[in-house]
Protein backbone atom coordinates (compact mmCIF):
# COMPACT_ATOMS: atom_id res chain seq x y z
CA UNK A 1 0.00 0.00 0.00
CA UNK A 2 0.93 3.44 -0.95
CA UNK A 3 2.57 5.47 1.95
CA UNK A 4 2.30 8.69 2.53
CA UNK A 5 4.60 11.15 3.72
CA UNK A 6 4.44 13.39 6.64
CA UNK A 7 3.99 17.45 6.22
CA UNK A 8 5.62 20.00 6.74
CA UNK A 9 6.35 21.20 10.85
CA UNK A 10 4.62 24.64 11.16
CA UNK A 11 5.67 26.71 14.46
CA UNK A 12 5.64 24.75 17.81
CA UNK A 13 4.50 21.75 16.09
CA UNK A 14 2.46 20.97 12.99
CA UNK A 15 1.98 16.95 12.84
CA UNK A 16 0.73 15.57 10.07
CA UNK A 17 -0.67 11.41 9.94
CA UNK A 18 0.40 9.36 7.43
CA UNK A 19 -2.21 6.34 6.72
CA UNK A 20 -2.41 3.53 4.27
CA UNK A 21 -5.30 4.20 1.17
CA UNK A 22 -8.52 2.24 2.50
CA UNK A 23 -8.87 -0.35 -0.48
CA UNK A 24 -10.94 -3.02 1.35
CA UNK A 25 -14.46 -3.26 2.94
CA UNK A 26 -15.14 -1.30 6.53
CA UNK A 27 -14.54 -4.40 8.44
CA UNK A 28 -11.56 -4.42 7.37
CA UNK A 29 -8.79 -3.81 9.88
CA UNK A 30 -7.41 -0.98 7.14
CA UNK A 31 -10.54 0.93 8.00
CA UNK A 32 -11.35 -0.22 11.70
CA UNK A 33 -7.83 0.73 12.98
CA UNK A 34 -8.16 4.61 12.40
CA UNK A 35 -11.20 4.60 14.79
CA UNK A 36 -10.21 1.62 16.92
CA UNK A 37 -9.44 1.52 20.91
CA UNK A 38 -7.55 -1.58 22.61
CA UNK A 39 -9.02 -2.96 26.06
CA UNK A 40 -6.49 -5.34 27.33
CA UNK A 41 -8.20 -8.29 28.94
CA UNK A 42 -6.90 -10.62 31.87
CA UNK A 43 -9.23 -13.04 31.67
CA UNK A 44 -7.13 -15.28 35.00
CA UNK A 45 -8.15 -12.11 36.93
CA UNK A 46 -11.11 -10.14 35.12
CA UNK A 47 -13.89 -12.53 37.33
CA UNK A 48 -13.65 -14.87 40.02
CA UNK A 49 -14.04 -17.69 37.78
CA UNK A 50 -11.39 -16.77 35.24
CA UNK A 51 -13.29 -18.00 32.45
CA UNK A 52 -14.38 -17.19 29.37
CA UNK A 53 -18.11 -17.70 29.91
CA UNK A 54 -17.93 -14.99 33.18
CA UNK A 55 -15.86 -12.78 30.98
CA UNK A 56 -18.69 -12.86 28.06
CA UNK A 57 -21.13 -11.52 30.91
CA UNK A 58 -18.88 -8.47 31.14
CA UNK A 59 -18.72 -7.77 27.57
CA UNK A 60 -22.10 -5.46 27.62
CA UNK A 61 -20.72 -3.34 30.07
CA UNK A 62 -17.64 -2.86 27.95
CA UNK A 63 -19.34 -2.28 24.51
CA UNK A 64 -21.75 0.47 26.68
CA UNK A 65 -18.14 2.12 27.79
CA UNK A 66 -17.29 2.54 24.26
CA UNK A 67 -14.24 -0.45 24.12
CA UNK A 68 -13.85 -1.64 20.49
CA UNK A 69 -11.08 -4.08 20.33
CA UNK A 70 -10.70 -6.78 23.00
CA UNK A 71 -7.03 -8.09 23.55
CA UNK A 72 -6.62 -11.35 25.49
CA UNK A 73 -3.69 -12.14 27.07
CA UNK A 74 -1.97 -15.68 26.27
CA UNK A 75 -5.23 -18.18 25.73
CA UNK A 76 -2.82 -21.38 25.03
CA UNK A 77 -2.18 -23.77 28.03
CA UNK A 78 0.70 -23.10 30.93
CA UNK A 79 3.94 -24.95 30.86
CA UNK A 80 4.23 -26.75 34.52
CA UNK A 81 7.55 -27.24 34.34
CA UNK A 82 9.62 -24.46 36.21
CA UNK A 83 6.10 -22.65 36.60
CA UNK A 84 6.12 -19.42 38.58
CA UNK A 85 3.50 -19.23 41.33
CA UNK A 86 0.99 -21.30 41.84
CA UNK A 87 -0.44 -21.34 38.64
CA UNK A 88 2.55 -20.12 35.83
CA UNK A 89 2.78 -17.18 33.64
CA UNK A 90 0.57 -16.88 30.78
CA UNK A 91 3.48 -16.37 28.51
CA UNK A 92 4.69 -19.79 29.46
CA UNK A 93 2.77 -21.65 26.52
CA UNK A 94 2.86 -25.57 26.65
CA UNK A 95 0.95 -25.84 23.26
CA UNK A 96 0.39 -23.09 20.42
CA UNK A 97 -2.80 -24.67 19.18
CA UNK A 98 -4.81 -25.48 22.34
CA UNK A 99 -7.04 -24.06 25.00
CA UNK A 100 -5.53 -22.96 28.51
CA UNK A 101 -8.02 -25.59 30.81
CA UNK A 102 -8.18 -22.65 33.39
CA UNK A 103 -10.38 -20.76 30.91
CA UNK A 104 -12.37 -23.07 29.68
CA UNK A 105 -12.71 -25.16 26.44
CA UNK A 106 -12.02 -24.77 23.09
CA UNK A 107 -15.72 -23.88 22.15
CA UNK A 108 -16.04 -21.27 25.08
CA UNK A 109 -13.21 -19.58 23.23
CA UNK A 110 -15.21 -19.86 19.93
CA UNK A 111 -18.89 -18.76 21.83
CA UNK A 112 -16.45 -16.05 23.13
CA UNK A 113 -15.72 -14.68 19.41
CA UNK A 114 -18.83 -15.39 18.09
CA UNK A 115 -20.80 -13.44 20.73
CA UNK A 116 -17.83 -10.20 20.75
CA UNK A 117 -18.50 -10.03 16.96
CA UNK A 118 -22.23 -10.21 16.78
CA UNK A 119 -21.21 -7.02 19.53
CA UNK A 120 -19.46 -5.29 17.49
CA UNK A 121 -15.97 -6.00 18.87
CA UNK A 122 -13.22 -7.16 17.13
CA UNK A 123 -11.01 -9.75 19.29
CA UNK A 124 -7.31 -9.73 18.91
CA UNK A 125 -4.93 -12.45 20.82
CA UNK A 126 -1.30 -12.28 22.54
CA UNK A 127 0.83 -14.23 20.22
CA UNK A 128 4.16 -15.04 22.36
CA UNK A 129 6.52 -16.26 19.53
CA UNK A 130 10.24 -15.47 21.02
CA UNK A 131 9.81 -18.46 23.61
CA UNK A 132 8.15 -21.33 25.11
CA UNK A 133 7.67 -22.74 28.23
CA UNK A 134 9.70 -25.98 29.07
CA UNK A 135 7.19 -28.50 28.77
CA UNK A 136 6.05 -27.67 25.66
CA UNK A 137 5.12 -30.08 23.29
CA UNK A 138 7.90 -29.05 20.51
CA UNK A 139 10.48 -30.01 22.89
CA UNK A 140 9.89 -33.39 22.74
CA UNK A 141 8.61 -33.56 19.21
CA UNK A 142 10.98 -30.83 17.68
CA UNK A 143 14.31 -30.47 19.71
CA UNK A 144 15.49 -28.61 17.26
CA UNK A 145 13.72 -25.66 16.87
CA UNK A 146 14.98 -24.46 20.09
CA UNK A 147 18.23 -22.58 20.78
CA UNK A 148 20.37 -24.50 22.96
CA UNK A 149 22.89 -23.02 25.68
CA UNK A 150 26.75 -24.02 24.68
CA UNK A 151 27.55 -24.36 28.62
CA UNK A 152 24.48 -26.78 28.80
CA UNK A 153 24.05 -28.23 26.04
CA UNK A 154 20.50 -27.86 27.41
CA UNK A 155 17.81 -25.42 26.12
CA UNK A 156 18.28 -21.92 26.50
CA UNK A 157 16.54 -20.09 28.91
CA UNK A 158 15.09 -16.73 27.23
CA UNK A 159 16.92 -13.45 28.59
CA UNK A 160 17.18 -14.22 32.51
CA UNK A 161 13.87 -15.56 32.66
CA UNK A 162 14.26 -18.99 33.89
CA UNK A 163 10.77 -20.45 33.43
CA UNK A 164 10.75 -19.69 29.57
CA UNK A 165 13.10 -21.11 26.70
CA UNK A 166 14.00 -19.58 23.50
CA UNK A 167 13.22 -20.53 19.80
CA UNK A 168 15.38 -20.54 16.89
CA UNK A 169 14.36 -18.30 14.39
CA UNK A 170 17.54 -19.64 12.15
CA UNK A 171 15.50 -22.79 11.69
CA UNK A 172 13.29 -22.50 8.46
CA UNK A 173 11.03 -25.61 9.68
CA UNK A 174 10.54 -23.97 12.95
CA UNK A 175 9.03 -20.80 11.56
CA UNK A 176 6.65 -22.62 8.73
CA UNK A 177 5.16 -24.26 12.04
CA UNK A 178 4.67 -21.27 14.12
CA UNK A 179 2.94 -19.62 10.88
CA UNK A 180 0.82 -22.38 10.59
CA UNK A 181 0.02 -22.44 15.10
CA UNK A 182 -1.02 -18.54 13.69
CA UNK A 183 -3.37 -19.58 10.83
CA UNK A 184 -4.77 -22.16 13.74
CA UNK A 185 -6.20 -19.31 15.66
CA UNK A 186 -7.46 -17.37 12.50
CA UNK A 187 -8.91 -20.67 10.71
CA UNK A 188 -10.84 -22.03 13.36
CA UNK A 189 -11.96 -19.09 15.58
CA UNK A 190 -12.33 -15.70 13.53
CA UNK A 191 -9.99 -13.90 15.73
CA UNK A 192 -9.03 -10.28 13.90
CA UNK A 193 -5.79 -10.37 14.74
CA UNK A 194 -2.62 -11.02 17.33
CA UNK A 195 -1.07 -8.63 19.85
CA UNK A 196 2.54 -9.51 19.56
CA UNK A 197 4.92 -10.17 22.75
CA UNK A 198 8.14 -8.97 22.46
CA UNK A 199 8.35 -8.61 18.82
CA UNK A 200 11.27 -6.66 18.47
CA UNK A 201 13.07 -9.91 20.24
CA UNK A 202 12.00 -11.88 17.41
CA UNK A 203 13.91 -11.26 13.75
CA UNK A 204 11.99 -8.97 11.71
CA UNK A 205 12.14 -11.13 8.56
CA UNK A 206 10.20 -13.68 10.01
CA UNK A 207 7.07 -10.92 10.64
CA UNK A 208 7.59 -9.85 6.93
CA UNK A 209 7.28 -13.74 6.54
CA UNK A 210 5.09 -14.66 8.99
CA UNK A 211 1.81 -11.91 8.24
CA UNK A 212 0.94 -11.72 4.38
CA UNK A 213 0.97 -15.89 4.58
CA UNK A 214 -1.59 -15.73 7.57
CA UNK A 215 -3.22 -12.81 5.86
CA UNK A 216 -3.91 -15.41 2.95
CA UNK A 217 -6.93 -16.34 5.43
CA UNK A 218 -8.48 -12.54 6.16
CA UNK A 219 -7.07 -9.26 6.29
CA UNK A 220 -5.66 -8.74 10.00
CA UNK A 221 -4.56 -6.29 13.05
CA UNK A 222 -1.24 -6.53 14.38
CA UNK A 223 0.43 -4.50 17.00
CA UNK A 224 3.92 -5.30 18.21
CA UNK A 225 5.19 -4.86 21.35
CA UNK A 226 8.76 -2.79 20.34
CA UNK A 227 8.85 1.41 20.74
CA UNK A 228 9.27 2.53 17.14
CA UNK A 229 12.14 5.11 17.87
CA UNK A 230 14.17 1.85 18.75
CA UNK A 231 12.79 -0.24 15.55
CA UNK A 232 11.66 1.25 13.24
CA UNK A 233 12.17 -1.69 10.56
CA UNK A 234 9.28 -3.48 12.44
CA UNK A 235 6.79 -0.53 12.00
CA UNK A 236 6.87 -1.41 8.18
CA UNK A 237 5.27 -4.61 9.51
CA UNK A 238 3.16 -3.33 12.51
CA UNK A 239 -0.27 -1.31 12.62
CA UNK A 240 0.48 -0.36 15.69
CA UNK A 241 3.68 -0.40 17.98
CA UNK A 242 4.24 0.47 21.85
CA UNK A 243 5.34 3.82 23.32
CA UNK A 244 7.66 2.51 26.30
CA UNK A 245 10.06 5.16 25.92
CA UNK A 246 6.93 8.08 26.28
CA UNK A 247 5.79 5.88 29.40
CA UNK A 248 9.54 5.95 31.00
CA UNK A 249 9.86 9.54 30.37
CA UNK A 250 6.56 10.88 31.47
CA UNK A 251 6.99 8.69 35.19
CA UNK A 252 10.47 10.46 35.37
CA UNK A 253 8.84 13.98 34.79
CA UNK A 254 6.39 13.00 37.29
CA UNK A 255 9.66 12.49 39.14
CA UNK A 256 11.38 15.72 38.60
CA UNK A 257 13.91 13.99 36.34
CA UNK A 258 13.40 15.44 33.35
CA UNK A 259 11.45 18.80 31.65
CA UNK A 260 8.15 19.25 29.80
CA UNK A 261 10.25 20.40 27.05
CA UNK A 262 11.45 17.00 27.06
CA UNK A 263 8.23 15.22 26.65
CA UNK A 264 7.42 17.70 23.71
CA UNK A 265 10.44 16.91 21.96
CA UNK A 266 9.58 13.55 22.46
CA UNK A 267 6.55 13.91 21.34
CA UNK A 268 7.99 15.19 18.30
CA UNK A 269 10.01 12.44 17.51
CA UNK A 270 7.57 10.11 17.77
CA UNK A 271 5.52 12.01 15.03
CA UNK A 272 8.44 12.44 12.65
CA UNK A 273 8.39 8.51 12.11
CA UNK A 274 4.87 9.25 9.78
CA UNK A 275 2.18 6.18 10.64
CA UNK A 276 3.57 3.62 8.85
CA UNK A 277 2.63 1.82 12.45
CA UNK A 278 0.54 3.93 14.71
CA UNK A 279 1.45 4.19 18.46
CA UNK A 280 -0.08 2.49 21.22
CA UNK A 281 -0.53 5.11 23.69
CA UNK A 282 -1.34 4.13 27.45
CA UNK A 283 -0.84 4.64 30.99
CA UNK A 284 -0.95 0.63 32.21
CA UNK A 285 -0.97 -2.67 31.20
CA UNK A 286 -0.26 -6.19 32.46
CA UNK A 287 3.52 -5.45 33.06
CA UNK A 288 3.12 -1.92 34.58
CA UNK A 289 0.24 -2.67 36.82
CA UNK A 290 2.46 -5.85 38.01
CA UNK A 291 5.70 -5.30 38.42
CA UNK A 292 6.00 -0.81 38.29
CA UNK A 293 2.87 0.17 39.62
CA UNK A 294 -0.59 1.58 39.22
CA UNK A 295 -0.91 4.27 36.62
CA UNK A 296 -1.68 6.34 40.01
CA UNK A 297 1.50 4.81 42.11
CA UNK A 298 3.90 6.00 38.91
CA UNK A 299 2.26 9.51 37.68
CA UNK A 300 0.34 11.00 40.59
CA UNK A 301 -1.79 13.95 39.64
CA UNK A 302 -1.18 13.49 35.49
CA UNK A 303 -2.89 9.75 35.82
CA UNK A 304 -5.54 11.40 34.14
CA UNK A 305 -4.81 14.11 31.94
CA UNK A 306 -2.21 11.03 30.64
CA UNK A 307 -5.02 8.98 30.29
CA UNK A 308 -7.17 12.02 28.14
CA UNK A 309 -4.34 12.44 25.93
CA UNK A 310 -3.78 8.47 25.48
CA UNK A 311 -7.04 8.47 24.11
CA UNK A 312 -7.10 11.95 21.99
CA UNK A 313 -3.32 11.79 19.80
CA UNK A 314 -2.77 10.75 17.16
CA UNK A 315 -2.94 6.88 17.51
CA UNK A 316 -4.50 4.22 19.02
CA UNK A 317 -5.83 4.04 22.91
CA UNK A 318 -4.87 1.16 25.17
CA UNK A 319 -6.63 0.46 27.87
CA UNK A 320 -6.03 -2.27 30.66
CA UNK A 321 -8.76 -3.96 32.64
CA UNK A 322 -9.45 -2.60 35.87
CA UNK A 323 -8.57 0.91 34.78
CA UNK A 324 -12.29 2.02 34.66
CA UNK A 325 -12.51 1.09 38.16
CA UNK A 326 -9.76 2.46 38.79
CA UNK A 327 -6.81 0.31 40.38
CA UNK A 328 -5.63 2.99 42.29
CA UNK A 329 -3.27 0.90 44.36
CA UNK A 330 -4.15 -2.85 43.40
CA UNK A 331 -1.66 -4.62 41.67
CA UNK A 332 -3.15 -7.64 39.93
CA UNK A 333 -0.70 -10.96 40.50
CA UNK A 334 0.66 -12.37 37.76
CA UNK A 335 1.53 -16.35 38.51
CA UNK A 336 -1.62 -16.47 41.33
CA UNK A 337 -5.33 -16.19 41.27
CA UNK A 338 -6.27 -12.32 41.89
CA UNK A 339 -9.61 -11.53 40.88
CA UNK A 340 -9.70 -7.42 39.92
CA UNK A 341 -12.34 -6.30 42.78
CA UNK A 342 -15.27 -5.18 40.96
CA UNK A 343 -17.18 -3.18 43.61
CA UNK A 344 -20.10 -2.27 40.75
CA UNK A 345 -19.59 1.04 41.10
CA UNK A 346 -16.95 1.84 37.70
CA UNK A 347 -15.86 5.75 38.62
CA UNK A 348 -14.18 6.24 35.49
CA UNK A 349 -17.07 4.42 32.94
CA UNK A 350 -18.28 7.37 32.11
CA UNK A 351 -15.11 9.24 31.79
CA UNK A 352 -13.84 6.52 29.24
CA UNK A 353 -17.50 5.89 27.42
CA UNK A 354 -16.68 9.79 26.63
CA UNK A 355 -13.74 9.64 25.53
CA UNK A 356 -13.67 6.63 23.39
CA UNK A 357 -16.76 7.73 21.86
CA UNK A 358 -15.31 10.80 20.62
CA UNK A 359 -12.62 9.19 19.24
CA UNK A 360 -14.52 6.85 17.20
CA UNK A 361 -17.28 9.24 15.99
CA UNK A 362 -14.85 12.38 15.19
CA UNK A 363 -12.95 12.32 12.67
CA UNK A 364 -10.49 14.41 13.85
CA UNK A 365 -9.20 12.27 16.17
CA UNK A 366 -8.59 9.29 13.44
CA UNK A 367 -5.05 7.57 13.89
CA UNK A 368 -2.88 7.56 11.60
CA UNK A 369 -4.99 9.59 8.69
CA UNK A 370 -3.41 11.47 6.27
CA UNK A 371 -6.48 13.97 6.47
CA UNK A 372 -5.80 14.86 9.91
CA UNK A 373 -3.57 17.78 11.09
CA UNK A 374 -2.15 17.90 15.00
CA UNK A 375 -1.05 21.45 15.91
CA UNK A 376 0.52 22.01 19.22
CA UNK A 377 -1.02 25.25 20.21
CA UNK A 378 1.61 28.15 21.73
CA UNK A 379 0.17 29.24 25.12
CA UNK A 380 1.36 31.48 27.97
CA UNK A 381 2.53 28.91 30.05
CA UNK A 382 4.25 26.38 27.52
CA UNK A 383 6.07 25.01 30.06
CA UNK A 384 3.01 23.56 32.85
CA UNK A 385 0.38 23.34 29.82
CA UNK A 386 -0.17 20.97 26.70
CA UNK A 387 -2.16 22.14 24.17
CA UNK A 388 -2.97 20.99 21.19
CA UNK A 389 -6.03 20.72 18.58
CA UNK A 390 -6.66 17.99 15.97
CA UNK A 391 -8.35 18.93 12.58
CA UNK A 392 -10.14 16.69 9.73
CA UNK A 393 -11.88 19.12 7.42
CA UNK A 394 -14.98 20.80 9.42
CA UNK A 395 -14.02 18.76 12.61
CA UNK A 396 -11.63 19.57 15.52
CA UNK A 397 -11.12 18.58 18.54
CA UNK A 398 -9.01 20.78 21.33
CA UNK A 399 -7.34 18.93 24.35
CA UNK A 400 -5.64 21.14 27.10
CA UNK A 401 -3.89 19.33 29.91
CA UNK A 402 -2.50 20.96 33.07
CA UNK A 403 0.95 18.73 33.53
CA UNK A 404 2.19 20.83 36.05
CA UNK A 405 1.57 20.20 40.02
CA UNK A 406 0.25 23.53 40.55
CA UNK A 407 -3.06 25.18 39.95
CA UNK A 408 -2.06 27.68 36.41
CA UNK A 409 -3.95 30.32 34.62
CA UNK A 410 -2.58 30.92 31.39
CA UNK A 411 -3.73 31.96 27.73
CA UNK A 412 -3.95 30.59 24.46
CA UNK A 413 -2.20 32.06 21.98
CA UNK A 414 -2.30 30.66 18.65
CA UNK A 415 -4.29 31.67 15.48
CA UNK A 416 -5.14 27.80 15.21
CA UNK A 417 -8.05 27.90 17.45
CA UNK A 418 -10.73 29.74 16.91
CA UNK A 419 -14.69 29.19 16.92
CA UNK A 420 -17.13 27.95 18.85
CA UNK A 421 -16.69 24.49 20.69
CA UNK A 422 -18.51 22.16 23.10
CA UNK A 423 -16.89 20.86 26.26
CA UNK A 424 -17.35 17.00 26.20
CA UNK A 425 -17.39 16.58 29.69
CA UNK A 426 -19.65 19.33 30.86
CA UNK A 427 -21.61 20.45 27.68
CA UNK A 428 -21.11 23.90 27.64
CA UNK A 429 -20.24 25.89 24.59
CA UNK A 430 -17.70 28.29 24.11
CA UNK A 431 -16.16 30.94 21.47
CA UNK A 432 -12.73 30.91 21.12
CA UNK A 433 -12.62 33.95 18.65
CA UNK A 434 -13.61 35.95 22.31
CA UNK A 435 -11.72 34.13 25.01
CA UNK A 436 -8.66 32.43 25.08
CA UNK A 437 -8.39 32.36 29.19
CA UNK A 438 -8.19 29.53 31.25
CA UNK A 439 -7.87 28.76 34.71
CA UNK A 440 -6.59 25.01 35.19
CA UNK A 441 -6.35 23.07 38.80
CA UNK A 442 -3.85 20.54 39.47
CA UNK A 443 -4.84 17.43 37.49
CA UNK A 444 -7.27 19.44 35.37
CA UNK A 445 -7.98 17.99 31.74
CA UNK A 446 -10.13 20.13 29.08
CA UNK A 447 -11.55 18.71 25.77
CA UNK A 448 -13.40 20.39 23.22
CA UNK A 449 -14.94 19.25 20.08
CA UNK A 450 -16.50 21.83 17.09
Amino acid sequence: MKRLILLAIIGLGLISCTAQKNTKMKNSPNEWKHTTNIYEVNVRQYTKEGTFRAFEKEMPRLKEMGVKTLWLMPITPISQKVKKGTMGSQYAAHDYTSINPEFGRMEDFKHLVNEAHKMGFNVIIDWVANHTGWDHVWTVSHPEYYLKDPKTNDFQIASGMDDIIELDYKNPEMRLAMIDAMKFWVKETNIDGFRCDLASWVEVDFWEQARPEVEKIKPLFFIGEFDELDNPDYGKVFDASYIWTWMHKTKEYNEGKVSFADLKDLLMRYSNIGDSSMRAWFTSNHDENTWNGTEYEKYGVLAKPLAVFSITWNGVPLIYNGQELPLKTKRLEFFEKDPIPWTGKNELHDFYKTLLTLKSNNSALRGGDAAVTTYFLKTSADDKILAYVRKNGKDEVLTVLNFSKEDVSFTINDDHISGSFKDIFEKKSRNFSENKDFSMKVGDFLVFEK
